[in-house]
């Protein structure tokens, strides 16, 4: 069996008492497993679980419902899932099944998920408040809307149904945000396994050779390791590195290009998110040197500005004010460095944020400001921080020496008690660095 998770099951149970503690004993919670989505006819899509789903439970099936039912006597803890099949099982794997999901989870009880639509509605009755993911599986929102009118046609015969519906993600988000101990040693190991991969594309560049050869490279490092990519990977050679979220990696690599690459494994459901730009050829021409050292320098500013008690906006700030200063000291930005700033011209080569949350989701769950102002960083949070900059190759107004080019710099950190530890700290980042690396390759 495909192991459940690689956090305690003590862990998991630790998560659902703080979530019931925090819904409250009236309440009842209601989480379904993602669903399984068709890709082709009859091939489906890899399944990843829910990300909350797995958060709470570590179950890794589809066909699941975890029902969290505060203070009832006969248990808190029920998950529905798929019966054990022996003739389905031969196609697609062993499961778990009811029985075994108690022990292998911690619930208190689970039951065959076709009991869901006679059991469900009894669990509903009583409570005054439902928090539930509205919007996220339209399936299930109506089957949710009709046990709830089931109870609700009883209430002449005295049904008390819930009457407050609440978003759950405004309690899960919190918790997810600030990452326990378990969390980072996984998300260390996907940093860990990420690096590899990013080294092992650096080795293997050459000129002539295509994105894609690349792509199979970072995801093969993945594979080996017993992780898998946590995201579609970016492969960017010479100008496609300016197209952000660029998808297409089957562009031939020329002589003179830098490439990007975005990427990171997810190891036991956690991510890592790394990139690095480095050159086909091995040595940065003095154009596309200037532009990495910059970047190298925002990000710089921007990690000083990653520790407790700061704006989560001060990294961002920071990161935007060494971009801007450089971009006017290159000539590639005219005028003073308060009305750039001011007026955000520099958007023009710099058009994203600085950095996101990071864990189960690659952009992870967590509000960034807290009453229309900044939140601030905490220990626990554990965030990207990724400036770059990217000049079309039709930049108007710019001298054709920047054209083309598109550099992007992103590790991942988590923030301690008295400041933040580079979970990527150890792949070569500096133009310095990346040279001598590649210099040193067989």
């Amino acid at each position: 069996m495909r192991p459940l998770a690689g956090i305690p099951q003590a862990s998991h149970a630790r998560r659902r008492r703080q979530l019931m503690r925090m819904a409250g004993e009236d309440a009842i919670l209601v989480l379904p497993a993602a669903p399984e989505r068709v890709r082709s006819r009859d091939t489906h899509y890899p399944y990843r679980q829910d990300s909350d789903f797995l958060y709470l439970t570590g179950f890794t099936e589809p066909g699941a419902v975890l029902v969290l039912v505060p203070g009832r006597s006969h248990g808190e803890n029920l998950l529905f899932c798929r019966e054990r099949d022996p003739v389905r099982e031969a196609w697609d794997g062993p499961r778990v099944g009811p029985e075994g999901a108690v022990d292998a989870l911690g619930m208190d009880d689970a039951y065959p998920i076709d009991d869901l639509d006679e059991i469900l509605p009894g669990l509903l009755e009583g409570r005054t408040r439902v928090y539930y993911h509205f919007g996220r599986d339209t399936d299930f929102d109506l089957k949710l809307i009709g046990w709830l009118n089931r109870v609700r046609e009883q209430m002449r015969m005295g049904a008390q149904p819930p009457h407050e519906f609440l978003e759950l993600g405004h309690l899960l988000d919190e918790m997810r945000l600030f990452k326990a101990r378990e969390e980072l040693v996984v998300m260390r190991r996907a940093a860990a396994i990420s690096m590899r991969a990013h080294a092992a594309a650096m080795r293997a560049v050459q000129p002539e050779m295509y994105e894609f050869e690349l792509q199979a490279a970072l995801e093969y490092t993945f594979r080996r390791h017993g992780a898998e990519p946590a995201y579609e990977s970016i492969v960017g050679a010479g100008a496609n590195a300016c197209v952000l979220h660029y998808r297409d990696n089957r562009a031939r690599i020329d002589a003179g290009d830098l490439v990007l690459i975005d990427a990171g494994a997810e190891y036991l459901g956690y991510a890592a998110d790394i990139t690095r730009t480095f050159p086909a050829s091995g040595r940065f021409s003095r154009e596309q040197r200037a532009l990495h050292d910059l970047v190298c320098m925002a990000q710089r500013a921007a990690l000083e500005q990653a520790r407790p008690g700061l704006p989560f906006e001060n990294i961002h700030e920071a990161s935007v004010r060494t971009l801007a200063e450089g971009l006017l000291r290159l000539g590639l930005l005219k005028g003073s460095l308060r009305k750039v700033l001011a007026e955000e011209s520099y958007r023009r080569f710099c058009p994203h944020k600085t950095g996101h949350w990071l864990g189960l989701d690659v952009h992870d769950v967590g509000e960034y400001r807290v009453d229309g102002q900044s939140r601030l960083i905490e220990p626990g949070m554990v965030m990207t921080i990724e400036p770059g900059l990217y000049v079309p190759p039709d930049a108007p107004g710019v001298d054709a020496k920047w054209r083309g080019i598109g550099i992007r710099i992103e590790d991942d950190v988590a923030i301690t008690r008295d400041g933040h530890e580079v979970l990527t700290e150890g792949l070569p980042r500096s133009a310095d660095e990346v040279e001598e690396f590649m210099a040193a390759r067989p």
